[in-house]
């Protein structure tokens, strides 16, 4: 198979280079094997690689997948945020205007609009309710109250904290969290002094990542999780990776129509083509 592919490295969430969550971006003509997918997903390295192919149903502007080095993944939001950067900043090329739509296997349609200097994504809430799992604590390596997804993204736990500085000094055992099937997202209270409200980390060893770096699906857990406890639905996060971003979370809607509006800037670093 020979050919080639438009490409764009973006880091999504983050206002200048070298912050945020790195994604490539890639738009194809018609959707190649998955196995190729999967290869080019492992070759690009980073937590998630987004395909789009342009939508024939008419259900939305485009058909979006998204693969890690190891697996193709039911949600991914940083790549999405990455996907609207890419065709909501070149109008000429695309024709998009301030707002586009993603039809996705897993999680319906997803819609990114132009807000300001970022852009905002529209996820499904994930609902989570209180759980035991010994196993997981021991990998994180924290004793905490663990919440698992009963509506929303499968496989997903949050670990609820004291503060941000155990968040901050979590060291987990990799090893053992690469047995666990799930994103383990270990979250606390920012601190009084902090510009945001809430932290995190995001480990998903399991998925070929051991630390993801800005993590839209997660937030779309973070959002009516701490809506609840801290009783607003508007709140800024921080996700404290090595490499860091932040985002805003707001909720709209009710019950099942629930939407997690997550916002923040998109920065490309490399533009060019992809060779097969």
């Amino acid at each position: 198979m020979t050919g080639t592919i438009p490409y764009w490295h973006v880091d999504a969430f983050a206002a200048a280079p070298f912050r945020g969550n790195q994604a490539a971006v890639m738009v194809l003509g018609e959707w190649l094997p998955d196995e190729v997918l999967q290869r080019i997903g492992e070759e690009n390295n980073f937590a998630e690689t987004a395909f789009l192919v342009r939508d024939e149903t008419g259900e939305a502007d485009w058909e979006l997948r998204w693969f890690t080095p190891t697996s193709e993944v039911a949600l991914c939001g940083h790549a999405t945020l990455a996907s609207g950067h890419v065709v909501l900043s070149d109008a000429e090329r695309f024709g998009e205007g301030t707002r586009v739509t993603f039809r996705t296997r897993k999680a319906g349609v997803l819609e990114v609009v132009k807000a300001g200097e970022g852009y905002e994504l529209a996820l499904p809430v994930t609902l989570v309710e209180r759980d035991s799992h010994p196993d997981l604590l021991a990998a994180i390596g924290f004793r905490g109250e663990v919440f698992v997804s009963w509506y929303g993204a499968e496989q997903t736990a949050i670990v609820a904290l004291q503060s941000e500085a155990e968040v901050s000094g979590l060291a987990p055992d990799m090893a053992a969290l690469r047995n666990i099937d799930l994103m383990a997202i270990c979250t606390a209270p920012a601190d009084e002094e902090s510009d945001y409200d809430v932290v995190s980390r995001v480990f998903v060893p399991a998925w070929g990542v051991d630390e993801d770096s800005v993590t839209g699906s997660a937030h779309a857990a973070l959002a009516p999780f701490w809506a609840e406890r801290l009783g607003r639905r508007e709140l800024r996060a921080h996700q404290a990776s090595q490499r860091g971003g932040e985002l805003t979370m707001r909720l709209e809607g009710e019950g099942k129509d629930q939407r997690a509006w997550l916002g923040g800037p998109c920065v490309t670093v490399v533009e060019g083509t992809f060779r097969l």
